[in-house]
């Protein structure tokens, strides 16, 4: 690698459904990515702008590693839209159809779902208080908080709020105050979530660490999770969100995930 190659980070943009990333392969290579390149990365003026950054690198048990940066440089342990957005990426790079990724959520599994879409397996939702995390002992399924909401893990923390109309909801005002509740010591993703139809949803969603976003794979597993323990509908749903539709299925394997994914441009950051 020459001295002129050194200057510059190699970077993709994609998206699922509008909630976007910078993408960072950096298999092969000595980690560069941290918390002050992702603030700066995610500046829709002086930057290239994300909701999330994904980094890839070498595993030794799996086809990749991912880790995950929020805007606000902090970490994320999931991210569902950008785990699918990867697996197509390595599908269309490799010519499999199958793939294990391993993030700081554990180990999970994506497919070619046909038709364009791809398909991740997000893991079982973790549903106690402790897993998720909570502050305290209390019903995950009716949390003591204005509005009756429903918390969920899904390697990251989840407040649900089903509401007669999720397009009415001042999603910057609600979404604010609830990530920074006491009860959530991590923080956590909101989602404001109507019934629109049998087994379907309508949601929009605040994300921890970015805010208002199009899109949310994990926070549409959770809203799908709570919405089947809540008894609202059955466990295979369609959720209609700003930036297009998901499918999710609460499975015994796993809450998967299939969708859409779009490859956007390749550009260079230089450092």
């Amino acid at each position: 690698m020459t001295t002129r190659e050194l200057t510059y980070l190699p970077f993709m943009k994609m998206h699922g459904l509008g909630n976007d990333f910078v993408v960072i392969d950096e298999r092969g290579m000595a980690p560069r990515v941290d918390a002050s390149l992702a603030v700066a990365m995610a500046d829709r003026h002086r930057g290239v702008g994300f909701d999330q950054l994904a980094v890839l690198s070498d595993s030794a048990d799996s086809d990749v590693y991912l880790t995950f940066w929020n805007s606000d440089g902090s970490l994320s342990a999931a991210c569902g839209n950008a785990t699918r957005c990867i697996a197509r990426y390595l599908m269309d790079q490799t010519g499999q159809t199958d793939l294990a990724i391993t993030t700081d959520r554990g180990r999970l599994f994506a497919r070619d779902a046909g038709d364009g879409l791809t398909a991740v397996n997000m893991g079982q939702p973790q549903l106690d208080w402790q897993d998720i995390p909570l502050a305290q002992h209390v019903d995950t399924l009716h949390l003591p908080i204005a509005g009756d909401p429903v918390a969920t893990g899904m390697g990251n923390p989840h407040c649900t709020f089903f509401v007669d109309d999720a397009d009415a909801v001042n999603l910057a005002t609600r979404g604010a105050a609830t990530e920074h509740h006491p009860l959530f010591p991590q923080r956590t993703n909101v989602q404001f979530a109507s019934l629109t139809g049998p087994d379907r949803l309508r949601m929009r969603v605040w994300e921890r660490g970015a805010g208002v976003t199009l899109a949310s794979g994990s926070s549409s597993c959770a809203t799908a999770v709570a919405a089947a323990r809540r008894g609202l509908t059955r466990r295979n749903v369609r959720i209609d969100l700003d930036g297009g539709t998901l499918h999710i299925a609460w499975r015994d394997d796993g809450v998967w995930m299939t969708g859409p994914t779009a490859h956007v441009f390749d550009g260079r950051w230089w450092m």
